[in-house]
């Protein structure tokens, strides 16, 4: 199992029954691979859609049909199409039950940079900004460390996407949750040890006295 499959398992299994929930791009739209149908999650993309599905079949692409990140998707039965003013009005309004994003940083205090990548044109932030403030839950996922330099940092130097302490941060290595107290390692990945993860976070962690192993959807 590679980094980003079991980031995505692990945080299925933080996906509540009958809930509206947004995937951002890239790791996180992997996700709803690991969500079982019976469960009644309902997937939206900000460029207006409620009810995705997974992957089309090879040969029924449908250039009309596809996911904020432009990547091909299909429709749940049930789905709904809306404008974006809609859309973004569901998110704004706080309709939006919990949102996966990936991260470029996190830091002690819990705040995300996910939206600006140093030496690559930015069209811009996308919905990013307006998910991370006005989800009800708001979960990062991402790999532990980029290049050799751990992600989960004592103070972000990158742009801030919100000034909101998100909820949960679930990396390959680990299972994070920021609080008033601190960033407290709850989980951490099967064959991994807490001394692991403390090397490989540039941010001070608090460990409890028990950290169990991560179960994966």
């Amino acid at each position: 199992m590679n980094a980003k499959e079991l980031i995505a398992r692990r945080i299925a299994r933080e996906i509540a029954p009958g809930t509206l929930v947004n995937l951002g791009i890239g790791l996180p739209s992997l996700v709803a691979r690991y969500v079982p149908a019976e469960r009644g999650v309902f997937f939206q993309a900000e460029n207006g859609v409620i009810g995705l599905g997974g992957l089309p079949p090879e040969g029924l692409e449908n250039p009309s049909l596809t996911d904020a990140g432009a990547g091909f998707v299909s429709l749940q039965p049930g789905a709904a199409s809306i404008d974006s003013a809609m859309s973004f009005a569901l998110i704004r309004g706080g309709h939006v039950d919990a949102t996966v994003l990936g991260g470029l940083q996190v830091d002690e205090a819990g705040q995300l940079a996910n939206w600006m990548v140093p030496g690559k044109m930015v069209p811009g932030m996308g919905g990013a900004m307006d998910l991370a403030t006005g989800a009800a839950r708001v979960i990062v996922g991402m790999q532990h460390s980029a290049k050799g330099e751990s992600k989960i940092v004592r103070r972000c130097t990158l742009p801030l996407t919100t000034l909101r302490r998100v909820d949960l941060l679930v990396t390959e290595l680990a299972v994070i949750e920021p609080t008033d107290a601190g960033l407290v390692l709850r989980e951490r990945a099967p064959g991994v040890s807490v001394e692991a993860v403390l090397a490989e976070t540039e941010a001070a962690l608090i460990v409890p006295d028990e950290v169990p192993e991560m179960v994966l959807a």
